[in-house]
This record gives structure tokens, C-alpha cells and sequence, in this order.
């Protein structure tokens, strides 16, 4: 059950398993060149995950997972797999998680963890020093962050998930000091809308992609020119 895609600075690229507890890494042509985690085997230790749900990849090639969905940390490791550190407990607290669901960097090695459940996005120092956090009506339920190349933050919100519809779902373009610049897309499965915006990412000329999981599409953004 791949879950989590993320592609490095060599155009490497990362996968989270949730079913197979695992991360890998290919080459950009589908060679396996690391996997991190014990195949179906669940822990909460220095080398097993519980449903790990996405990889960050530094410049130097240490990288952190979000481990995840039952372990509610983030875990830093060598460019080899070797286990570095950890943070993270169960609660709604700085440096808590609930469900956190993805981690990115941004230029400045800053870690963007989406504390899904909790309705925000945390931001912490490499050693897992907490800095601040991002929740507002207008961020809603961050299930995915991505940084542009101008600093700006683009986060997926899912929306709540209600029994019964309409739901609340969209983009954020976040600034550096957590105000929300604009909201794009609504509920719903028009062009421009989500049923549940799950992963976004954002190009080198600034295109963004939205993965709609219920929707079961992606769909591609530009800026207007204008």
C-alpha cells in the first residue's frame, strides 16, 4: 500500500509502504537502492514503523519520516538507513502528533510536519526543536505540505470528512509567517474542485499538483500570468 512519493535533489525517489511497514528508495528509472523498516513487520523502535506515511530528504542525504498512522513521530536517519533520532508522543501539545500524515523541508532545512489530525502544520529545527505552528479556520486539515522554490508553503486540506456531504476541501498558499495568501478549490469533483485533496506538490516553475484521493485524480495548477 504505497502511500507517501517524494523525489530528492538526484531525482531519487522515496516511497512509503503502510502495509509493508517499510521506505524505499529507487533510482529515478525504478532500481532499488535502500529500504528502511522490516517487511510486514509493525514496531515502534529505532528500526521498525507503524504505517510510516511520507519521506524528506535533506541535502546531505539524511533523511526524516512521518511514522504516522499509529506511531505518531518523526524519525531522522543516515543517507545508509542507520536510525539518528526521533520526536514526537501522542497529544495535542507542541512537538505532539495526531496522525502526523507528511514532512517536508524547506531551504533553510526547517522540518513541515502536517499534524493531520490536529489541524495544523508543526515546523521544528532539524533535532526536532519546536519552532512554531500554523492553525487557522483558513489552513483547515493539513494532509499535505509543499514548499515552492519562493519560500511560499502550498498545503492540501482535506476537509473533515463528514457523513454525510458537502465537505470542505482545497489548496492554501501559506506565507513565511504563517498567513494564508489565498485559498484554490472547493469540495467537489468539477475541474479546479476535490473530494479530498490528499498530496500536493509543487514543480521548479511553480506548477502545483494535487492528488484527490476520493476524486481519484490529479490535477494541475498554474499561476495566471496576468
Amino acid at each position: 500500500m504505497p502511500h507517501g512519493l517524494s523525489v530528492d535533489r538526484k531525482d531519487n525517489v522515496w516511497v512509503t509502504d503502510v502495509a509493508l511497514q517499510q521506505v524505499f528508495e529507487f533510482s529515478h528509472d525504478g532500481k532499488l537502492l535502500l529500504s528502511v523498516g522490516e517487511r510486514g513487520v509493525a514496531g515502534n523502535d529505532s528500526v521498525h514503523f507503524n504505517r510510516p506515511t511520507e519521506v524528506a530528504v535533506a541535502p546531505d542525504k539524511t533523511f526524516f519520516v512521518s511514522d504516522g498512522y499509529i506511531n505518531t513521530r518523526v524519525m531522522k536517519f543516515t543517507s545508509t538507513g542507520a536510525f539518528l533520532s526521533q520526536w514526537g508522543t501522542k497529544g495535542n501539545g507542541p512537538g505532539q502528533f495526531d496522525l502526523p500524515h507528511s514532512v517536508t523541508l524547506d531551504q533553510m532545512g526547517r522540518v513541515y510536519v502536517s499534524d493531520r489530525s490536529n489541524g495544523r502544520v508543526q515546523i521544528f529545527e532539524s533535532n526536532g526543536k519546536f519552532i512554531g505552528e500554523w492553525k487557522s479556520k483558513d489552513i483547515g486539515r493539513p494532509y499535505d505540505v509543499a514548499i515552492g522554490l519562493d519560500g511560499k508553503a502550498f498545503i492540501a486540506d482535506g476537509g473533515d470528512q463528514p457523513q454525510a456531504p458537502p465537505d470542505r476541501s482545497g489548496a492554501v498558499v501559506v506565507l513565511a509567517d504563517g498567513s494564508v495568501e489565498e485559498r484554490f478549490g472547493r469540495w467537489g469533483n468539477y475541474d479546479g474542485q476535490f473530494q479530498l485533496a490528499h498530496c500536493i506538490a509543487v514543480a521548479t516553475d511553480g506548477s502545483v499538483y494535487v492528488g484527490d484521493i476520493k476524486g481519484g485524480r490529479i490535477q494541475k495548477f498554474v499561476r495566471d500570468r496576468k
